[in-house]
């Protein structure tokens, strides 16, 4: 009796001891795994604040502002446009400076734009030396992200993991040293971006970005001083 006892003994200890084992590995695993599923998902949210700019600067190009709805963006992707414009010649070219200030003479002044943009052309085939540069209107979808195949501009708006919560957005004008400044930024909390995730873990990332007066999150932009619309990943 003593005997099948002491093996029950001994298969109880043994089973603790894997347990323990378990519980320190796993201790230790949680935050590596967690930091490895934050990467992951900060690659995915941070490419989508990028597409984010690159609209804001497109559609500040044609507006002369930024915009605080995604909507608006999306709409702007889907039909607006953009000026390309393309420069021919140079202006440390002497030659080609005069010559073109002869071509621009009374009549050509009265052509429309489209009409002096075919005749400057017209002459730059001909070989004539000249500087000038012509604007062409675009469509933004036709310009944009056209070498990304997966880009997917219904997806702009939400920030991703999170269930569909929308991308925290402002724009405003604001006033640095005498001068209007449009200013835009795009948030995504960490409390959305890692949904689903160990709680505590992200109740600690927050406590730290706290502590170190940085944004609980990512951002791009910044609507309190001009950066440069740089991301705080950067």
């Amino acid at each position: 009796m003593n005997k099948i006892v002491k093996i029950i003994v001994e298969i109880l200890l043994a089973l603790a001891a894997v347990g323990l084992v378990y519980a320190i590995y796993s201790s230790v695993m949680k935050p590596v795994n967690f930091n490895k599923e934050k990467a992951r998902r900060q690659e995915v949210a941070v490419q989508r604040l990028k597409d984010i700019r690159t609209l804001e600067v497109a559609f500040k190009g044609v507006n002369n502002r930024f915009t605080a709805d995604i909507d608006s963006l999306i709409n702007f992707y889907n039909t607006g446009k953009m000026d390309i414009i393309m420069q021919v010649g140079s202006n440390d070219d002497s030659l080609a400076v005069e010559n073109t200030k002869r071509v621009k003479d009374k009549a050509f002044l009265k052509l429309s734009k489209e009409e002096q943009n075919a005749r400057l052309m017209d002459l730059y085939r001909q070989g004539q030396k000249l500087v000038f540069s012509i604007s062409t209107p675009i469509a933004v979808k036709d310009t944009l992200f056209n070498n990304r195949p997966d880009f997917c501009i219904d997806s702009l708006k939400y920030i991703p993991f999170s269930g569909k919560m929308p991308v925290e957005t402002d724009a405003i004008v604001k006033t640095v040293s005498g001068v209007q400044v449009p200013l835009f930024e795009a948030r995504m909390p960490w409390r959305a971006l890692l949904k689903g995730m160990d709680n505590q873990l992200r109740i600690n990332l927050d406590a730290e970005c706290e502590a170190q007066n940085k944004y609980e999150g990512l951002q791009v932009g910044s609507v309190t001083a001009p950066n440069n619309n740089a991301g705080n990943w950067e």
